[in-house]
């Protein structure tokens, strides 16, 4: 039976010989696909990657609510102004 210090040695040497194994097969496979790249001549937009990250943009949300006295509105997002606390809020609906 093999000792401790005999198995962490044969341990250690195989993962070595993975990390090389890995190197090797991973050096061939970008070495095959940039073969076809250039063989077919694909572009990044066409394997799906971009160049430029798309920009999400928040839309203006639509006004509900309005202030009759000075014309402030509010979606009925986020914080309600002060105008319209502990108010019926039903009084100041926009009818559209």
């Amino acid at each position: 039976m093999a000792t401790y210090k005999q198995l962490t040695a044969q341990l250690e040497k195989l993962h070595k010989d993975v990390a090389a194994a890995r190197e090797k097969e991973i050096a061939q496979a970008i070495a095959d696909i940039k073969q076809k790249v250039a063989e077919y001549d694909i572009t990044a937009e066409e394997l799906g990657f971009t160049s430029k990250r798309a920009v999400s943009r928040k839309t203006a949300s639509v006004p509900k609510y309005r202030n009759p006295k000075t014309g402030e509105t509010w979606s009925g997002r986020g914080r309600s102004p002060a105008w319209l606390a502990g108010k019926n809020r039903e009084r100041f609906l926009i009818e559209s």
